[in-house]
């Protein structure tokens, strides 16, 4: 288990007694489960409180949290007969981003998202998640695929942000952005998407322009980082606490402000406490969004979908 830096309390009394448990295993005859269930009992009580009040900061160490299930752990448990494409046909593959054809309960879709690697080696090789242009060309690729043939379209967002480097920039990264972000606009299918980790900038808004987005309760989604956004306000990265409250990223505050359509619970401690139970989770999410759009004329999809977006904001200037 890795624990976050305001999980350090739980950490002793979660380590204690599993001490105690492993104290038993080497000593035969030594009975110590009441006392390690008492400390279970107690692990219990103050993971319930800690994350009944986790502040923005501490939510976006947990959306950032290693443990966390990604993209291709949702892909491969959600859903069958995956068929990745690669490329975007102009430079190259962009690992960092996944997407293919699939069946979601036997109905094919196209799936795409940003994966972050689980270890060292993926991590580099998937660039943490940062796409850079091609991964948005490979996007904008697929979601024709899927308008052609009139798939529905599932995006899971999981991203710092779009990859900020002079190799990206040099070939288009903004024009990419904008691209998909026009594309996801455009599209007379479904598109649903949700936030299970990250949702960063542009890099993300370029995957979540749909019909209905859904975020996991414990993930963020910003314009920009709370370091980001500290270092340009601020002059200074380490005032990331006040900036995440500022920006206003958690699933709650998005909700209430129209931006998202629906929160999907976690179980207690997080996403990274209980993968199996928080995929399911999703999978029941998209099995109810998609049902809600099914039938829907493409000129009502793509209406529907421009008007959410301009929608957005107009309550708070009309007040």
């Amino acid at each position: 288990m890795n624990y976050l830096e305001f999980e350090k309390p739980l950490a002793e009394i979660e380590g204690k007694a599993e001490e105690l448990r492993a104290m038993a295993r080497t000593n035969d005859g030594m009975d110590v489960e009441k006392e390690a269930a008492a400390l279970d009992k107690k692990a219990a009580q103050m993971l319930g409180d800690i994350y009944k009040a986790l502040t923005p900061w501490q939510k976006c160490q947990v959306a950032r949290h290693p443990d966390r299930p990604h993209c291709k752990d949702y892909v491969d448990a959600l859903f069958t007969e995956f068929t990745p494409l690669a490329g975007d046909r102009n430079f190259a593959d962009d690992l960092a981003v996944i997407g293919g054809l699939a069946r979601f309960d036997d109905q094919p879709v196209v799936v795409i998202g940003h994966e972050k690697g689980n270890d060292t080696k993926t991590r580099i090789e998937r660039n943490f998640g940062m796409a850079r242009p091609e991964g948005y060309r490979k996007a904008i690729r697929l979601m024709d695929l899927a308008h052609r043939f009139g798939l529905p379209v599932v995006t899971l967002v999981d991203t710092p942000g779009a990859y900020p480097g002079k190799g990206a920039e040099e070939r288009g990264q903004s024009e990419a952005i904008a691209r998909s972000t026009a594309k996801c606009l455009e599209i007379g299918v479904p598109l649903i998407s949700v936030v299970i980790g990250e949702g960063g900038s542009g890099g993300a808004v370029a995957f979540a322009t749909a019909n209905r987005v859904a975020m996991l309760e414990h993930s963020i989604y910003s314009v920009i980082s709370p370091e980001g956004c500290a270092s340009i306000l601020w002059k200074d990265a380490e005032k990331m606490r006040e900036a995440a409250e500022a920006l206003r990223l958690t699933a709650q505050d998005l909700l209430k402000l129209s931006v998202i359509d629906q929160i999907i619970p976690e179980p207690k401690g997080g996403a990274q406490r209980d993968r199996a139970a928080t995929i399911e989770a999703v999978g029941k999410a998209i099995g109810a969004m998609l049902k809600d759009l099914k039938g829907k004329k493409p000129e009502k999809l793509v209406k529907d979908r421009r008007q959410k977006f301009l929608d957005m904001g107009s309550k708070g200037l009309a007040a």
